[in-house]
């Protein structure tokens, strides 16, 4: 057993690893890539992406996101939300990281 200024050195290093396995995506992490996938999509593949990340059915997104758009209309609002800031499978960035970096070359 370590001294307490042990434990802290060792900790945050452990730490590191996790979180850069996590930010990969890496299978040994244990969490999914929030992305829309290229195929089994109806529009944009928000619902389908959603669903894959959640592990449930896509069915049930997809009816849930149409209640909310008749239901106050935020269901149109989270799902263009989605739209713009979930990547498309195969890719890293989402289309609004696009956008911006296309505008600050613009300007440049």
């Amino acid at each position: 057993m370590g001294t307490l200024r042990d434990m802290n050195t060792t900790a945050p290093q452990s730490d590191q690893r996790t979180s850069a396995a996590d930010q990969a995506g890496g299978s040994g992490s244990g969490t999914r890539p929030l992305y829309r996938p290229v195929h089994d999509r109806m529009l944009a593949g928000v619902a389908s992406g959603m669903a894959r990340y959640f592990g449930i059915d896509v069915l049930l997104v997809r009816i849930a996101i149409v209640v909310l758009v008749f239901v106050g209309g935020i269901g149109l609002a989270l799902y263009l939300a989605g739209w713009v800031l979930m990547p498309e499978e195969g890719t890293d960035q989402s289309i609004l990281t696009e956008v911006t970096k296309s505008m600050q070359g613009w300007r440049d």
